[in-house]
C-alpha cells in the first residue's frame, strides 16, 4: 500500500451524483473524488517503484483481484484489471478485499495498493494530470485499442470533459482527420481549437448525416447526459466506413440505445464499449501527451474543474 496527501483533484458529476446517492446506493460515510493527484508520504513494506516524495495518480480504480481470489485471473495477468470480475474496488464508496472502505481524493490522505498509483512525469503539471486519471484514460484506451492514428479519420460525440480529450489525444494519436459532433452550435470554435478538423451541430446542420456519411473509421461516443433514445445513433452509424467502430464510453440513465440490426450488418461495423483505463493506460497517454494537450490543460480549458488544496 502507499499513502498521499491529495493536492490536486479532478471533479466531475459522478463525484456529485455518487456523494447524494443518486447512482446507486452509497455506502456512507462516503467521501468521494476518483481522478487524485497528490505526494506519498508513506509506504508498505512491499511497495516498489514509488518513494516517498513522488508525485503520483490514482484514477477511478484502486485496487482488483490481482490473482488473490480463486486464483489465477486472465484479466489482470494481461493488465486488463479494469475487467477484472473477481474483485473491483473502485477508488471510492468500494471495498478492498480485506473488506474495508475505500475513500476517495477530497479527504485529507488517500491509501491505495500501490499498483493503482501511478507516477506523474514530471513536464505534466498536476492540474493537467488530474484529468487524465478519469476522463483521459477513459477515451485514449479505446482509441489506442481500435487503432487511431495516421490515416485513420475520426468523430468524437459530444465536447465536454471526456470529449475534449478525444479530440485532443485522436490529434496526437497522429490522425488524419477528427469531426466533433454536438447538438448545438456553441462549442463549435472551442472543439476548432481543440484540434478538430470539422464541427457538426446535430439540431442544427441540415443533412449532416448525409453530408459526412461513410467519413469515419472509429467514433467514440462520450454522451452521457442525453437520453439514448434520443441519441441519433443510427445517422451515426451511417458515418462509419465499413468495419468502423462505433464505442460507446458515456453511459446514459436510461437504458438501452435502440437500432436496426441491419445498421451492423449492412458495413460490418462494431458497437463496442469501453470504460475508464487499467493503469498502464493511464501512465501512456501522460507519457505521449505533446504541447499542445498541456498547453489545453493546465487551466486552459473549460472543460474540467480541477481542485486545488
Amino acid at each position: 500500500m502507499s499513502e498521499s496527501t491529495p493536492k490536486f483533484e479532478g471533479w466531475m458529476g459522478l463525484d456529485r451524483e455518487s456523494a447524494r446517492g443518486q447512482m446507486r446506493p452509497t455506502p456512507y460515510p462516503c467521501c468521494v473524488g476518483h481522478e487524485i493527484v497528490g505526494i506519498v508520504v508513506r509506504v508498505g513494506t512491499q511497495v516498489k517503484g514509488l518513494e516517498i516524495g513522488d508525485r503520483v495518480g490514482v484514477g477511478p480504480q484502486s485496487d482488483s483481484c490481482r490473482g488473490r481470489v480463486d486464483g489465477h485471473c486472465v484479466q489482470c495477468s494481461t493488465g486488463n484489471e479494469k475487467y477484472c470480475t473477481k474483485l473491483w474496488t473502485g477508488t471510492y464508496a468500494g471495498r478492498y478485499l480485506d473488506g474495508s472502505m475505500s475513500y476517495g481524493g477530497y479527504a485529507l490522505h488517500n491509501r491505495v495498493p500501490s499498483h493503482f498509483a501511478v507516477k506523474i512525469p514530471e513536464a505534466l503539471s498536476s492540474a493537467a494530470a488530474a484529468p487524465m486519471l478519469c476522463a483521459g484514460a477513459t477515451v485514449y484506451a479505446p482509441l489506442k485499442q481500435y487503432g487511431c492514428g495516421p490515416g485513420k479519420k475520426i468523430g468524437i460525440i459530444g465536447v465536454g470533459g471526456l470529449g475534449h480529450f478525444g479530440i485532443l489525444f485522436a490529434k496526437a494519436l497522429g490522425a488524419d482527420w477528427v469531426s466533433a459532433f454536438s447538438r448545438k452550435a456553441a462549442k463549435r470554435d472551442d472543439a476548432l481549437k481543440l484540434g478538430a478538423d470539422t464541427y457538426v451541430a446535430t439540431s442544427e446542420d441540415k443533412d449532416w448525416a448525409i453530408q459526412h456519411a461513410g467519413s469515419l473509421d472509429i467514433i467514440v461516443s462520450t454522451i452521457s447526459t442525453v437520453s439514448s433514445n434520443t441519441l441519433p445513433i443510427t445517422d451515426y452509424l451511417k458515418l462509419l466506413k465499413p468495419y468502423g467502430a462505433f464505442i460507446q464510453v458515456g453511459n446514459p440513465e436510461d437504458g438501452p440505445f435502440t437500432f436496426p440490426a441491419g445498421a451492423l450488418i449492412g458495413s460490418g461495423l462494431k458497437f463496442c464499449g469501453s470504460k475508464i483505463g487499467n493503469p498502464g493506460e493511464i501512465l501512456r497517454p501522460m507519457k505521449e501527451a505533446n504541447q499542445a494537450i498541456l498547453d489545453m490543460d493546465q487551466g486552459k480549458s473549460r472543460y474540467r474543474y480541477v481542485l486545488m488544496d
